[in-house]
């Protein structure tokens, strides 16, 4: 079985004023079986799915879990939590037969388990409660043997590994070793424990003074203990003796007395005692003869880890089978590595998963982004807005532009994704679901409209043949066409493309850098920087007609362009009198670039 369903009402950020609407869940989540990895912002609902799931299922470690004050919405004097696994085979259902619902009828029926947790307040107290299970929403009580069927495995975010997994009274590795088929209901009878009981004769014979057939030996522990007797002689009277008394040799004494290492690591550091602790608490997740839930919560699975390790962790998580595994994370090394089905984003209140059920995003676009979502490209999943450019050049200008009209793109938390090329789609998809809820974050899409202000054309002499140059290749003119109804169109074509938060931005004059040349604000800038990246070209007699040369032939070079003008506003932002400005103008050509910043930090 696994967990299949998440509903909240009124848990944590997950809520709303006024009563219950059990129609309508403030998070209603679906999970997968297998990986799930839930990512976002900071302070966007992560770790209170997480919570909520241990608030109904407790955890194997013990851990002491109860409903606070903070667990409920704002000023609300209600939560509810409601889980639902599904896929239950019948080893498991025999656990929960009178608490079973079912979907379906005759052959085709199939068992479901909801569990709900319910929990109120009054005069400023909560109200003690209790899980309960059945398919109406009010449930009845389960027994403390089923409770114990559905314990999670958790690894919290700031998990001391070291502490975990030395010996000590109840220690971790003692209660994961405890839960495992080699040890649990074999208390007695146990190889351990008869390799402990002899050592326990061994060390009270040591100092008793005698050996294993109980003949006389001189030890050094016999000479302790006579000293010790000496003193309580007279301390207390002349006829007492002192005894030592091994430790008890009961399996669960002999597992507290273990600490778990890794071979030729003598000073193992904080990541790789991560991974080890990792691994022993996989231990109760993949146990045989084990018919109850198999579930891991893991919050910040990054935490202590470099990249490299991350991935190779990510890598082993997706490859386990019968286990269902929920993590959070704020790395996009991680969130690349992924693929997007075992994504869930969580935004502005709700949790959205990432598989094929729920995006517009088809197969072919599901199979690019697993070879092309690097980790530059992820860090779209952590954004308060995103900002989807063709190329270099964009990225480049774009936070100078915003900081000139006075936004800071980094302070606002928006990402600018260069998908190098035009390939909006595979991305911009993302953000678009099937059905509502829809999401929040804006997705503004930087393009060039792409269509030539300028032709090639082949110079031919009088009699129709191509005139050469010097080094006997064809010349050619550029001539300037009409192309006003077919922009027109293309805009529109482009604009068209818009839905729900994603919004497109096109060029309104060819590329980028046309439109450069042609804004009120900025061609001064960028016919300068033009001229100093490309030294020994006639720009003065016809600066457009040169410009549409070097876009047509390719030889432009864009990024560096960008370069020579992103520094040169950045300089002059320094400066107590600024001279660059953007003119508040909807004419001006770079307008489009100002409205993409303005749309993405949601101003």
């Amino acid at each position: 079985m696994y967990l299949s369903n998440i509903k909240l009402w009124n848990f944590r950020k997950f809520g709303s004023e006024g009563e219950i609407n059990f129609a309508k869940p403030h998070l209603d989540l679906n999970l997968i079986k297998g990986l799930n990895v839930i990512i976002g912002e900071n302070d966007s609902g992560k770790t209170a799915v997480i919570d909520a799931i241990k608030l109904v299922l407790k955890t194997h470690s013990y851990d002491y879990i109860r409903a606070d004050d903070k667990d409920f919405y704002k000023e609300t004097n209600r939560f509810r939590i409601e889980l639902v696994f599904e896929d239950l085979k019948p080893e498991e259902a025999k656990n929960f037969i009178e608490w079973l619902g079912w979907t379906g009828s005759g052959e085709e029926a199939k068992p479901f388990l909801k569990l709900n947790y319910d929990v109120k307040r009054q005069a400023g107290k909560i109200i003690p409660t209790d899980v309960k299970a059945g398919a109406d929403e009010e449930g009845y009580l389960l027994s403390a043997e089923t409770k114990d069927y559905f314990k999670a495995t958790y690894l919290k975010p700031l998990r001391d590994a070291e502490n975990e997994l030395i010996a000590k009274r109840n220690s971790r590795l003692s209660q994961i070793l405890l839960g495992d088929e080699a040890f649990k209901g074999k208390e007695k009878d146990n190889d351990l424990v008869k390799i402990f009981s002899s050592l326990k004769t061994e060390l009270e014979n040591y100092f008793k003074g005698v050996d294993n057939l109980g003949q006389p030996k001189i030890t050094e522990g016999k000479q302790i203990k006579d000293k010790i007797d000496g003193y309580i002689k007279s301390f207390y009277n002349k006829d007492s003796n002192t005894e030592f008394e091994a430790t008890s040799n009961d399996i669960k004494s002999i597992l507290e007395k273990l600490t778990l290492a890794l071979k030729d690591e003598p000073n193992p550091g904080l990541g790789t005692l991560n991974r080890l602790f990792m691994a022993a608490e996989l231990l109760h997740l993949t146990k045989s003869n084990w018919s109850g839930l198999r579930i891991g919560l893991v919050e910040e699975l990054e935490a202590h880890l470099h990249p490299q390790a991350q991935m190779q962790l990510i890598e082993a998580f997706q490859e386990q089978k019968d286990i269902q595994l929920i993590l959070t994370t704020h790395s996009p090394n991680l969130a690349s590595k992924l693929n997007l089905k075992n994504l869930i984003i969580c935004n502005n209140g709700n949790a959205f998963p990432m598989g094929d059920k729920y995006t517009k995003l088809d197969k072919d676009n599901y199979k690019f982004l697993e070879k092309f979502l690097d980790t530059t490209k992820a860090n779209l999943f952590f954004a308060k807005g995103v900002i989807l450019v063709e190329g270099w050049a964009e990225e480049i200008l774009l936070p100078s532009l915003a900081k000139v009209i006075g936004i800071n793109l980094t302070e606002n938390g928006v990402s600018i994704v260069n998908i190098g090329n035009t390939g909006f789609d595979h991305y911009a998809k993302i953000y678009l679901r099937q059905a509502e809820p829809n999401m929040k974050i804006p997705v503004a899409v930087v393009t060039d409209s792409d269509i030539r202000e300028y032709e090639k054309q082949l110079i031919l002499d009088s009699s129709g043949k191509p005139i050469k140059d010097d080094n006997g290749k064809n010349r050619y003119d550029y001539i300037k066409i009409d192309i006003q109804q077919r922009t027109q169109q293309k805009l529109a074509e482009i604009n068209g493309k818009s839905e729900n938060n994603v919004k497109y931005f096109p060029a309104p004059n060819w590329t980028l850098e046309y439109s450069l040349l042609k804004s009120a604000s900025l061609s001064t800038l960028f016919q300068n920087a033009v001229k100093v990246i490309h030294t020994g070209i006639d720009w003065d007699t016809n600066f457009e007609k040169a410009l549409a040369e070097k876009l047509i032939n390719k030889g432009l070079k864009k990024t560096e362009i960008a370069y020579q003008i992103a520094n040169a506003i950045d300089e002059d932002l320094g400066k107590a009198v600024r001279t660059i400005k953007i003119l508040d103008d909807m004419n001006d050509t770079v307008n489009y670039l100002i409205k993409a910043i303005k749309y993405a930090t949601g101003n």
